[in-house]
This record gives structure tokens, sequence and C-alpha cells, in this order.
């Protein structure tokens, strides 16, 4: 073929949402950090690397085949073929799955309504698409928003109407208001993504008497929630607060877990629950959970069984109780929180400088207001000139460009370099702003950092 005859395309002859800047979020946050391999990492929301071991791979392993032998009375043949061959759409770990929910979240809950999923990524998928049943549907969601739920609505053509935070992480009535507003101009609100443990972005979450308003809002409504909680096992120096789901007695919740925080994100394992009830054509009723595993089917078949067996092994080496299991991680993510908001009010005393935070009690995020927008090439800007990394908060956000925000994630990062990234933050801030850091910062320090820390 000559080389032109051969043929290209363009974006505006395939999927409309490609040219969406919501697909390029995703891509962009996870790469970024790779353009400067020397910058702090305070942009990535992954769980600490500290306690990685490739030997606990093949100990979990082991350990759910044995499971599966030893408690399931699996033959060799039968263990052998549930681990290395295709399996069952819904997973081979549900009964774990569940068993861990009634431990850990005292969640009762049907093995049958636990999809097992390629990371919680592909749940969100599984449940917007199930949804999404023609061009009058939408969804709501608190914003600022994780940009993964953001990117999956727009694959499956399905528009997200914000809902303003406020000071408890969701405001009730501006809920209603958007309920009413989109249902009045003929649309049909199908659900409300929320996240109540340590937001991802904005790191903030619901106390227990709104959470339990939200569900009477839910009712009064007829609307469902899709609660979604990766961070709900590193709740700092506070008390766990009970989830949605396990508030939920009208099935008003579709759960949404994550074994990559917990476990290990390799493995790329999460799921959802789902186990309201739906009525066929022909008047059978089944779950929610059962039409998710159509879609499932006709997507990625299966999750890998092999690293569903890591997950399982790993929930078994605990008793299925992942909230003891992660006490050293639960206590590292509290001793940074604690080391950013002291460097934050040491480096930023006065109000009056326009510079505030949030004050989360746990999770892995902390959102810094700003005098002045705050886009990506001020964050190049920033990794470049001053050696840091942080997220833009305008990835979060819906059709809004001027935003004066970023956030400072700390999961990954020690107390050292966390004092050495938030010099580099504080002195980008206040360069921007035109006027000398305060004493805390020492100039040395950045200098030397910026050459290429270990």
């Amino acid at each position: 073929m000559k080389t032109d005859e051969i043929a290209d395309l363009a974006t505006s002859a395939l999927f409309g949402a490609l040219d969406d800047p919501a697909l390029n979020s995703m891509n962009f946050l996870n790469e970024v950090a790779l353009h400067y391999p020397d910058a702090i990492q305070l942009a990535a929301g992954r769980p600490t690397e500290e306690f990685f071991d490739l030997a606990d791979v093949h100990r979990y392993l082991r350990l759910f085949c044995r499971y599966l032998a030893d408690e399931l009375g699996y033959s060799g043949e039968r263990v052998r073929r549930t681990v290395l061959q295709y399996g069952r759409t819904k997973g081979i770990i549900h009964e774990l799955v569940a068993e861990n929910l009634r431990l850990d979240e005292g969640t009762e809950v049907d093995p049958e309504s636990v999809v097992v999923t390629a990371g919680c990524q592909e749940a969100m998928f599984l449940v917007l698409r199930a949804l999404r049943a023609d061009e009058r549907d939408v969804l709501l969601a608190v914003s600022p928003t994780y940009v993964g739920l953001t990117g999956a609505a727009r694959l499956v053509d399905l528009p997200v109407r914000p809902v303003a935070t406020g000071a408890r992480g969701i405001d009730l009535d501006d809920l209603v208001a958007v309920v009413r507003r989109e249902r009045a101009a003929g649309r049909r609100p199908r659900a409300c993504y929320v996240m109540p443990d340590f937001a991802n972005p904005s790191g903030l979450s619901m106390d227990l008497p709104t959470r339990r308003a939200l569900l009477a809002v839910a009712e009064a409504e007829d609307l469902l929630l899709i609660e979604d909680n990766p961070y709900g096992l590193f709740h700092g120096d506070a008390d766990r607060l009970p989830t949605l789901k396990a508030l939920d007695t009208s099935r008003r919740v579709v759960y949404l877990g994550s074994f990559a925080k917990s476990v290990l994100p390799g493995a790329r394992v999460g799921y959802a629950v789902a186990d309201q009830r739906v009525r066929d054509a022909c008047g059978g009723v089944g779950l929610l959970a059962d039409q998710l595993s159509k879609i499932k089917s006709m997507l990625t078949v299966n999750t890998s069984p092999i690293a569903q067996a890591v997950v399982g092994g790993r929930l078994l080496a605990s008793g299925c109780r992942l909230a003891g299991a992660n006490a050293r991680e639960r206590e590292l993510y509290a001793r940074n929180l604690r080391r950013v908001l002291d460097g934050l009010a040491e480096r930023f005393p006065s109000a009056a400088d326009g510079v505030t935070w949030t004050a989360p009690t746990g999770g892995f995020f902390v959102v810094v207001t700003v005098p002045f927008p705050v886009d990506d090439d001020l964050l190049a800007r920033s990794a470049r000139d001053y050696g840091v990394l942080w997220t833009p908060m305008g990835h979060f956000y819906d059709d809004v460009t001027a935003v004066r925000a970023l956030r400072l994630s700390f999961s990954t990062v020690s107390p050292d370099r966390i004092d050495t990234g938030l010099d580099r933050v504080a002195a980008l801030i206040n360069d921007r702003l035109g006027r000398p850091a305060v004493a805390v910062i020492n100039r040395d320090r950045l200098a030397d950092g910026a050459a290429g820390e270990p």
C-alpha cells in the first residue's frame, strides 16, 4: 500500500466522548509523574508500598488453593481449574467478600448479590451501564467528583449533574433541588454517587446524622445511592462510622468496594454489591447483580481468577477481617495526615494569606485553596521548577475552568519528603503571590532536592 493510501482516523469519526477532558484526566494524572521522576509525589492517590512483599502473593495463592481443597472439598483437578481456567462471571471469592462485609462493616449481604470486578472502576461502569436506559436518564454526583466516575458516565452517555458538597459531605437541600429540577425538565435521575468516607478528591466525610438523612432523602425521592468506599478503613484517629450500606434497610444503596488500598492495587480486584430486586418481562424476579453479570460477561468475561485467589488468600489469612489487618497502614496514613496539616499551618500561619485547606480525619487527601487559578500549566511549572507534584482540582469538576485549589496526597511519601514537598509547594504559592516564604522553608533543602532526590 502506498503511504498516501493509509487510512487515518479523526476523533470526530469516533465515539464523541473520546474528546471529553474527563477521559484525558485519568491518563494524565497517572502518567504525569513519569515525566518528572525526581519530583516529590504528592499527586497520586496510591496506597503505600512500604509493606509490599512479592512472597505474600505466593503465600496467599497457596492459602486460597488449600481453602478450596480443605474447606470446600475440591479435588486437585477442580482447584487447578478454578484458579487457572475461565471462571464464574460474578467471581469465585464472593462468599469471602460477603463474610468480610459482615465482619468489617456489619453488613449482611447475600453472596449472590456480589459481583467481583476488574477493579472498582469496572464496577462503576457496570452499574452506570445498567442504569442508563435512554436519553432521559441522568446521574447525580457530589461535586467535586472522582474523575473515574465522570469518565465512566461519559462512556455510557449518562450526563452527570453536580450536587453541592456542603460542610458535611453533601448538601441535602441541593440534592432534593437537583432531583426535582431534573424531573421537572422531563429527565430521570437514576442515582446519586457518593463517597461518604474521606472522599476523593475533597477528603470530606459525612457524619452519622447526615448519612441517615441522606438515606431518608433517597427513600422520599425514590432515588438509588451508589456508595463508593475505598478509604473507609483508613479513618485515622477518629472512630469508624457505619457505611450507608450498613444503615440501608430498603435496598437503596448499590455498594462499590475495592481491594486496591486494603490488599494489593496490582491485583486489580473490586466488587459491587447489587442486591436490588429486578423484575423481568415475564414477571420473574432476580438481582441487579445478575444484570451486571450479563454486562460483565461481554466486557471482561470474568475477573482474573488468579488475582481473585490472591485477594481471597489475603482475606483468609486475616480471618476475613481487613480492618485489623490494615492497622499499620492506617497508622502510617494518620501520621502523614498530621504531618501535612501541621506543616501547612506552619507555612501559612495567617488566615489573611488567602491560603486555606481541608482538615480531614482520615483518607489520603488534603485540598488546599489558593487565591489564584490552578491548572495543568501551573502543575508543570511546579514539577519542573520546584520539584513537587500535586493535582489541580479542576480535574474533578465538570465544565469549570478556573478552580483555585490543588489536592495533596500523602499516602506514598515519608514524613521527611512531606516536609520537603510542603516547602516546595509553599515556595511555589508564595512566589506566585510575589511575597517571601515564611521562615520554616529551608531553601537549601529545596535547592538540594531539585537536582534529584533518592
